[in-house]
C-alpha cells in the first residue's frame, strides 16, 4: 500500500463509517464526518475568493430586499457567509452542529477582523439553544441534506419558522439531486459555483433514493466522505409549505431561471398572506 493509499484509508477510518459505508443513514452521524482534519481542509474546497465572485451579492440583495437585518446562520460551516454578512453590516449569530466547524469559523472570522457570535446547536432543538428572534434564517452549503429522516426535516423547518419574526424569511439551498438521481452529473460543468477549490475533486461515490455519498479527494492524497440525503426540488418546497411558510420562491445557481442548475436556492416567507376574497366568503 502506498503512502497516499494509507493516508486515504486512514482518513476514511477516522470518519467512522464502518465496513458498509452506504448503510450509514443517520442524521446524527455528521458529527463523526466533520472531523478536525476534514474541517481544516474545508476552505480548500470552498475557496472563499472564488465563491464570493461566483455568488456576487445574491444573498446580500435578497436579505436587503426583505428588510432583514438580524440573521441566524444555522449552518455556519467555516464561516464564509457569516463573515460576508458581518462585513456588510448585518447582525449575525452563527450556529453549527459541528464544534470543529465552529472553531474553524471563529478563527477565519478573527483573521478577517470580525468577531463571530457562535453557538453549537442541533436544528431539531434550535429554540432550546438559540434565544431571541431573527429577520432571516439562512441554511446554506447543501447542509439540510444531513437530515435523513422526514420527521427531522419537518422538526428543523418548524424550529426555523419559530425563531423567525412574523415577517421573517428562510433561505435554504441544496444540490440538484433530481439530476443526480436521474443519472446526470453532480456538477454540470467542469467547475461549480459553490465548491470552487482547485486542489480537490468532488464526486458521488454512491447514489440511490435514500443516500448520496460524496467523496472528496484532496491534492495531498487525503480522502474524505460525506453521507447525505438526496433532496428533490419539489419535495423541499412541499415541506416548507406544509410547515407553514406562506410564499416560496426558488432560484437556480443564483438566478431566477431554475432550468437544470447545479444548486437550488429557496426563499420561504413566513409573513401571513391575507386572502381578502376568502375572508369575504
Amino acid at each position: 500500500m502506498t503512502t497516499i493509499q494509507r493516508q486515504s484509508a486512514r482518513s476514511s477510518d477516522w470518519q467512522s463509517f464502518g465496513d458498509v459505508p452506504e448503510s450509514v443513514r443517520e442524521t446524527d452521524h455528521y458529527q463523526q464526518e466533520y472531523i478536525e482534519d476534514f474541517a481544516d481542509r474545508w476552505d480548500r474546497l470552498i475557496d472563499w475568493n472564488a465563491r464570493a465572485q461566483a455568488e456576487g451579492d445574491f444573498f446580500i440583495r435578497l436579505l436587503k430586499q426583505h428588510g432583514a437585518r438580524s440573521i441566524l446562520d444555522v449552518a455556519t460551516g467555516t464561516g464564509f457567509h457569516s463573515v460576508r454578512l458581518l462585513e456588510e453590516g448585518f447582525d449575525v449569530v452563527s450556529a453549527d452542529g459541528s464544534p470543529n466547524m465552529l472553531a474553524r469559523a471563529f478563527r477565519n472570522a478573527r483573521d478577517r477582523d470580525q468577531l463571530l457570535r457562535t453557538a453549537q446547536a442541533d436544528w431539531r432543538f434550535l429554540n432550546r439553544d438559540i434565544h431571541g428572534s431573527f429577520d432571516a434564517v439562512i441554511c446554506l452549503g447543501n447542509s439540510f441534506t444531513h437530515l435523513f429522516k422526514e420527521r427531522d426535516r419537518r422538526k428543523s423547518l418548524a424550529e426555523y419558522y419559530a425563531v423567525l419574526k412574523h415577517n421573517g424569511i428562510l433561505i435554504l439551498d441544496h444540490r440538484n439531486y433530481d439530476r443526480l438521481l436521474e443519472g446526470g452529473d453532480a456538477v454540470r460543468q467542469g467547475k461549480g459555483n459553490v465548491y470552487c477549490g482547485e486542489d480537490v475533486r468532488v464526486a458521488p461515490a454512491h447514489v440511490d433514493d435514500g443516500l448520496a455519498r460524496f467523496q472528496y479527494d484532496f491534492s495531498d492524497g487525503s480522502t474524505y466522505h460525506l453521507n447525505m440525503f438526496p433532496l428533490r426540488y419539489g419535495y423541499v418546497r412541499r415541506l416548507m409549505s406544509e410547515v407553514g411558510f406562506q410564499k416560496i420562491s426558488s432560484f437556480g445557481d443564483y438566478k431566477k431561471d431554475i432550468e437544470n442548475p447545479d444548486f437550488f436556492v429557496h426563499v420561504a416567507e413566513k409573513e401571513y398572506c391575507f386572502d381578502a376574497d376568502s375572508a369575504a366568503r
